[in-house]
């Protein structure tokens, strides 16, 4: 069964650039009224709210670090407050901190998972109440290939990813009496800022591992996430794994 996403109201976390702005852009396509979740992307999140307004979307940018359970409620009630109901919660703010374990400081674990896991229960708690008046909401995670599999100098990422995931079967089954769904995507490598800091002979060598050989793009990330919001309502408890094949 499709879901009419027009007049529908999503929270993006982190969703001013990369893989955040591709499903911002989707979604805004899809007739979805956006909130952009930002930290310290303002320039970004205000050129891309202007580019949506440009083509007849309705969006706006608020500032939280959803670490933070205030800002994360902050986040939430602005949504609310502003178009007057929750449907579409896409937890995707993450960041990295890689060090080989031995190196990792107790700030590179904490900051990666404050920021890619604690987040979900920050925002997530908040968003409960009006998401689940919806007749068809959606929580959305955005975890990574790399919580499936695991990567050197990745302990805090990966620990953080696979907790989303351990975090979205258990949430799907509190909520599958509900109409809320409760998904993980996980993506591949992707070319977003944080895949092309990688030095260029390392991504030659990790795109070489790729069945594809090729990286992902963040569209092919939204199209997934628009695929769950729209067709996902019998979708539960699941990760959809767009990676090219990398993981299986």
């Amino acid at each position: 069964m499709t879901t009419n996403l027009q007049g529908k109201v999503a929270i993006i976390t982190g969703g001013a650039v990369g893989i955040g702005a591709a499903i911002t852009r989707e979604l805004a396509q899809n007739g979805v009224k956006i909130v952009i979740n930002y930290n310290s992307s303002s320039q970004a999140a205000e050129k891309l709210v202007a580019s949506i307004q440009e083509n007849g979307g309705t969006v706006i940018a608020v500032q939280a670090d959803v670490s933070k359970s205030t800002e994360a409620t902050k986040l939430i009630n602005a949504a609310v407050d502003t178009y007057g109901q929750l449907d579409i919660l896409v937890n995707n703010a993450g960041i990295t901190r890689d060090r080989s374990f031995k190196k990792l400081s107790e700030d590179d674990w904490r900051s990666v998972i404050d920021v890619n896991l604690n987040s979900l229960y920050n925002t997530t708690s908040a968003a409960l109440e009006p998401i689940t008046k919806s007749e068809a909401g959606r929580i959305i995670n955005i975890a990574s290939v790399i919580g499936q599999s695991g990567a050197f100098g990745q302990t805090n990422y990966s620990a953080a990813k696979a907790g989303i995931i351990g975090f979205t079967k258990s949430l799907a089954l509190e909520l599958a009496r509900t109409s809320v769904t409760v998904n993980a995507v996980c993506p591949g490598f992707i070319e977003t800022s944080m895949v092309l800091e990688i030095p260029e002979e390392i991504r030659d060598q990790i795109r070489a591992k790729v069945p594809q050989k090729r990286f992902g793009h963040p569209e092919e990330i939204a199209k997934g996430v628009l695929f769950l919001c729209k067709d996902g309502a019998y979708i539960t408890g699941q990760q959809l794994n767009i990676n090219g094949g990398l993981y299986m």
